[in-house]
């Protein structure tokens, strides 16, 4: 039988301040960054002391490859990021070196985009050589991963309950993209983002699947929206709404107090650290509402539990 191994794929951050021009050249596929956007991600940073992704994501394959040995299918479980250290070409390298055979291949990032996740499987490919790749180009409604999140919303809104005496609304969020990316070209519109014939890029309909998944569980709350954060400073209009407009208007109907829930990242990062608990929060304040956010997935069993489950079907596909 041929060896097998799993291989986690995320973004990457770095580990120090003085790491995030070379990081972000990455990011941008090495094309001229502003000064003044460095220097402002780089102020970012230190207000939240240093992105955890890189430990978190490490830890969650720890979980995954604890409950693919728990449900039969041993297999190690490794970890590569697109962005930073250690680099998807890489560890696919060491997993060729390692013996490796056959690997179930997931991106953290459930909710697919053929030119996000695309960027990630390509990474792969180009140094799999011989090593046979399933790979899982999405899981927005997994089910595992909608009870994650609900798991996290319910303690949040019942605390928050209690101390407030009502019910809270929630807003949910995922990551903005170019619209560009997402966009389906006309017939002649020059050279196609994705190949002719499989339609629009499913990721801002996967991010709102999600969130209505979770909404679904858990009925107490009275009302819910949803909005894309972090839109960058490329070139080209970003998909929206923006959390800032969506609070906005949150605010214009009289809500006072309001949970935002990002949908589309499993771990804390500096997209949550800053943008949600110190962006987001500030700009909320200054309108007349109080915003707090769940607990990140980070390590939560219910998720490990969807990302094996993914990865074993993977296996047993790679084996038939």
């Amino acid at each position: 039988m041929a060896k097998q191994a799993v291989l986690l794929l995320a973004h990457g951050t770095p580990e120090t301040i003085d790491q995030i021009p070379e990081y972000l050249r990455n990011v941008v596929s090495g094309r001229p960054m502003p000064q003044a956007v460095v220097e402002e991600i780089q102020h970012r940073y230190s207000l939240i002391g240093r992105s955890p992704l890189t430990d978190l994501t490490l830890e969650h394959a720890r979980l995954v490859e604890s409950r693919l040995a728990a449900q039969g299918h041993p297999a190690r479980v490794y970890v590569g990021m697109r962005n930073w250290r250690p680099y998807i070409p890489d560890v696919v390298k060491q997993m060729r070196a390692d013996g490796v055979e056959e690997a179930a291949v997931l991106c953290l990032a459930p909710q697919n985009s053929r030119t996000s996740t695309g960027l990630y499987r390509r990474a792969v490919e180009a140094e799999a050589g011989n090593l046979r790749i399933d790979f899982t180009e999405g899981w927005a409604d997994h089910p595992l991963l909608a009870e994650a999140f609900a798991e996290r919303l319910r303690a949040a809104e019942a605390k928050l309950t209690i101390e407030t005496g009502g019910p809270w609304p929630v807003l949910f969020t995922a990551h903005s993209v170019p619209c560009r990316t997402v966009q389906s070209p006309a017939a002649d519109s020059g050279p196609r983002l994705w190949p002719t014939g499989q339609g629009p890029d499913p990721y801002a309909s996967d991010a709102k699947c999600t969130a209505h998944l979770v909404a679904e569980r858990v009925p107490e709350i009275p009302r819910w929206w949803f909005a894309f954060q972090s839109q960058g400073a490329s070139g080209g209009p970003w998909i929206g709404p923006t959390v800032e407009e969506t609070l906005a208007q949150i605010a214009a109907e009289g809500v006072k107090s309001i949970l935002l829930q990002p949908i589309g990242f499993l771990c804390d990062h500096v997209e949550i650290l800053y943008d949600v608990d110190i962006a987001f929060r500030e700009y909320a304040a200054k309108i007349g509402i109080r915003l707090e956010r769940p607990e990140s997935l980070n390590a939560s069993p219910t998720l490990a539990q969807a990302v094996a489950d993914l990865a074993a079907q993977g296996l047993v596909r790679l084996q038939g």
